[in-house]
Formats: C-alpha cells, sequence, structure tokens
C-alpha cells in the first residue's frame, strides 16, 4: 500500500486510524516518522514519504514521533494474510526468531539461504531482517523503561541489545531521547505506577470494530483448567517461553486490550508480547472482513450484530494441534478434562500467586512417551494422537508462525486419524490461515441450517467460495449464531 501515494496522502489527510500499522509517513524537513493517525497537521505532500515499517523508516534516518509514537500502533495484517515468504519471515521476527538464531536461522527455516531471504525483504519492506529486529528491540525497550522499574542494564539485555553503548545509541536515533528521559516522560505523563521486576501491565492496541466477547467466549469456554483461567473479568493463562514460563492476563476493552504480564525471563517479553496478539487476532484487518462478509446477504445480519470478530488463535502451534485432536468427535468440555489430564502429568508446574493457574501445557518431546492411562479416549484416536505428537517432535509436521499454510495441512494429513477437519481447525486457530474452513464442524453445519443454507458438507464448502479470502472469519460469524458457551463472555458462573 505505502506505494500508492495518492492513498495514503488521503488517509493521513483524514487521519485515519484504520491505516495505522499499515504504513508510516515520514517527513523530510522534520525528518521525523508517523502513523497516519498522527493528530499534527499533515505537511506538503512534496515533503512526504511513505515506508512500509518503520524499520524502513529509521533506516532511511528519520525517527519516530513523540506524540503519535508510530512504534505502538498495531501491526500490519498484511503478514497474516499472506502466506508466501516474505510474510511468513515477518511473522517469525515478530516471535523473536532473529534474537535467538539470527538471520541464517531465519532463513533455515524459510528454505531460502540468507543473501535470498534479504534481497526479498529489502526490496518489499525495506529493511533487512537485522533492521527489523532492531525495531523490534527498541519497542521493547521502550515499554520496559516506560512501565517498569528495571535498571536499564537490564531492560537493554532484556530488549535484545548486545551492549550497553548499542541500547543508548540506538534508543537516541530512533526515539530522539536517552532512556532516562523516556522514563522521566512517562512518568510525568502516566505518574508513578510501573509495574515491578518480573511483571509488567501494558495496552495492546486492536483496530475498531473489535468484537471481543466472541474471540474471549471461545477461549474462556474450551480453556484447560489449570493452564487457562477466568478471573476478574480477565482471560489467564501460562505461556511456554524460549527462556523460561510466563503468565498472562488480558482483559479486553473497546479498542485495546490490557495485557498483564509476568515473566521468568525479561528476554522473552517480545516473544510474549507478540503471542498474546497472536492469541487474539489483534493484527486483523476487520474493515476488509465486514465489508466483504457483510456483502452477502446470508451473512449481513450476523457481521451486522457483531461487527469485528476475531479468530480465537493460540500461544503455542503444537499444543493447539494436540489440544484438536483431544476434541475430535467429543464436546468441549469432554476435550478440556483430556487435555487437563495431559497437563496435569506431564506439564511444568507453576507459581500462580494471583490466581489457580497450575501448570504449563506441556511440550510435544515432554508427551513423547506418554502413558495411555492417560488417554481415556478410544485406541484410534489414542493412535493419532501419538503420530502427531512423533512427527512434531521430529520435524515430519512443522507448525509455526512462518509455516507454509498448504504444506502443513497435506502433512497433516498424511497422518491417521487426521482428516480435512482437523487439518482446518489448525490451519484456522493454530497458523492463522483466514481462508481456512471446517465445513464438517458440527457448530458450522448448524448454524448454516439456521440461516437457511445448505448444510452438507459439498454443498455448503461450494457456497462458500464467495466468503473467500476471510472464510475463517465466516466460520467465527457463523459460530456467533448458535446459543453456545463459546458466545459468552463474561462467561455464566456454573
Amino acid at each position: 500500500m505505502h506505494e500508492d501515494f495518492d492513498r495514503c496522502y488521503r488517509a493521513v489527510q483524514s487521519k485515519d486510524a484504520r491505516f495505522d500499522g499499515w504504513f508510516v509517513t515520514a517527513v523530510l524537513t522534520t525528518k521525523i516518522y508517523c502513523r497516519p493517525s498522527c493528530p499534527v497537521r499533515p505537511p506538503f505532500a512534496r515533503n512526504m514519504r511513505f515506508y512500509p515499517t518503520a524499520a524502513a523508516a529509521q533506516k532511511a534516518g528519520f525517527r519516530a514521533c513523540k506524540r503519535c509514537r508510530p512504534d505502538a500502533s498495531p501491526g500490519s495484517p498484511e503478514w497474516n494474510v499472506r502466506g508466501d515468504v516474505v510474510a511468513r519471515a515477518m511473522r517469525l521476527i515478530a516471535d523473536g526468531t532473529v534474537d535467538r538464531e539470527g538471520v541464517s536461522g531465519l532463513a533455515a527455516r524459510l528454505g531460502y539461504t540468507t543473501r535470498q531471504l534479504e534481497r526479498l525483504l529489502q526490496a518489499e519492506v525495506g529493511a533487512n531482517p537485522l533492521a527489523l529486529a532492531r525495531a523490534q528491540r527498541t519497542q521493547t525497550a521502550r515499554v520496559l523503561i516506560e512501565t517498569t522499574e528495571l535498571p536499564f542494564s537490564d531492560v537493554a539485555f532484556a530488549a535484545g541489545f548486545s551492549s550497553i553503548r548499542q541500547f543508548n545509541d540506538t534508543l537516541r536515533a530512533v526515539c530522539d531521547r536517552t532512556p532516562t528521559e523516556l522514563r522521566v516522560r512517562a512518568r510525568a505523563r502516566f505518574g508513578v505506577g510501573a509495574a515491578a521486576a518480573g511483571a509488567l501491565s501494558l495496552r495492546l492496541p486492536t483496530r475498531a470494530p473489535f468484537a471481543y466477547e466472541g474471540v474471549f467466549g471461545h477461549l474462556a469456554a474450551s480453556g484447560v483448567p489449570g493452564v487457562e483461567e477466568v478471573r476478574d473479568g480477565a482471560y489467564r493463562r501460562t505461556l511456554r517461553l524460549p527462556n523460561g514460563s510466563g503468565i498472562i492476563s488480558l482483559t479486553p476493552q473497546p479498542d485495546h486490550v490490557q495485557c498483564r504480564i509476568v515473566l521468568d525471563d525479561f528476554r522473552d517479553l517480545a516473544t510474549a508480547i507478540a503471542r498474546c496478539r497472536r492469541l487474539l487476532d489483534l493484527d486483523a484487518d476487520p474493515e476488509a472482513v465486514v465489508d466483504a462478509l457483510g456483502a452477502d446477504p446470508d451473512l449481513s445480519v450476523l457481521v451486522a450484530k457483531a461487527p469485528g470478530q476475531r479468530i480465537p488463535r493460540t500461544v503455542d502451534e503444537h499444543e493447539l494441534a494436540v489440544r484438536v485432536v483431544l476434541g475430535q468427535q467429543v464436546s468441549v468440555k469432554a476435550a478440556r478434562t483430556h487435555a487437563r489430564r495431559i497437563a496435569d502429568a506431564y506439564g511444568q508446574p507453576v507459581a500462580d500467586v494471583n490466581g489457580g493457574l497450575t501448570h504449563v501445557f506441556p511440550a510435544v518431546e515432554q508427551l513423547a512417551e506418554i502413558d495411555p492411562v492417560h488417554l481415556a479416549f478410544p485406541r484410534s484416536r489414542q493412535r493419532t494422537l501419538t503420530a502427531l505428537i512423533r512427527a512434531l517432535a521430529d520435524g515430519e509436521v512443522v507448525l509455526d508462525a512462518g509455516c507454509d499454510w498448504n504444506q502443513a495441512r497435506a502433512q497433516l494429513l498424511s497422518l491417521p486419524g487426521i482428516g480435512p477437519w482437523t487439518a482446518e481447525m489448525i490451519a484456522m486457530r493454530a497458523l492463522g490461515d483466514p481462508d481456512a474452513f471446517p465445513a464438517s464442524d458440527l457448530g458450522v453445519r448448524l448454524a448454516a441450517d439456521h440461516l437457511g443454507l445448505a448444510s452438507e458438507v459439498k454443498s455448503l464448502t461450494e457456497h462458500s467460495a464467495r466468503w473467500r479470502p476471510w472464510r475463517s472469519y465466516a466460520t467465527q460469524h457463523l459460530w456467533t449464531a448458535l446459543d453456545h458457551a463459546v458466545n459468552e463472555w463474561p462467561p455464566k458462573e456454573p
């Protein structure tokens, strides 16, 4: 979009917040870059340039606006609706892959050479992987500076900087302020209330409209006791992260989600934030979905009733895949029970002083020798589960933020006991494919029948072609037509 100057300029003139995250605006005379909705009066068109990412603007010598804070805007929805290598790379960078594995590790995950990947990213987003990771480190550092009392040396290394000098120089170049000035300014604006070391509270911005009842209701209804819970109006769960574990508490608001994070190791902050956003599908483009699905007479009433649906996703692709198999042909309640048995037996215990969370859901490596005593369901499904666990552990099935959606489907369908429903649910909720469609799902078929649509799988699949490329969101809208706990937020008391 950043290459369409006229369209970008109109968005800036109207201060349209819907375009925040799609591109950034750079001003040649001030050397500052802003989000499209910045309240400052826009300059003359001849003095403006548009870049696809904050990293590209920073590389071109621009620093972030102190008023609109473009580094705090929602992420571009483009990377979540595309399956090409650039989009897959952007998702992996957001998950912290460059900081953990380097550019060579990122390239290896994508099946490209380092040089090929750098050339592709430079051509499309205006920055190489290191520059994109640097921009993310800067954002993480700013969050820690402004919301915690951590010493700056701890902030630097927690954000991924290799030295204090690199940390200071980057903050001055990108934010035009020293770390001390950023913290003093935050205290003056927001008061003293920074979190203690080990915990922090922040806002996760999102685009309106935001029908949070659907995504939060679904997560609450299907939550695994001990791993997930609802407490004091917040959805809470444990996380397994690269350097330790964590606990997140997410409270929805009309235009953002209030997030409280407790971490074993602050180096995991950027990854934890990225996974929270992915869990709630916060980088979606609701306007595009509403425009496409609302134009269909068969869905228009559902879309108008609750525009801005998000897909209930996951913080761990492997966990979601295991839980989908556990949920094959059983009720939501039974699936929760099966998952709880496994989490209690194999999950890492956690201490939750603010609630009732007890375990992190186990990694597939911990389930390699799972005892059938914990699998109280038919042997055919036991074989499916153990085959999936083995394939994930051995790398025969690749499910992560940067995997190829269609290749992942093919790998899943090659396993015994995994059919189209399981593959589509994993594609939709674990991988974030916006066009996944579990046509054989009972809830989808019941909702289709209620709307007067053909509920037979083949006919429904053919009819769904008009909803492409947003069939995952059509599925979520169909689920909202049901009288079911997945649509209740806050959940009813038992």
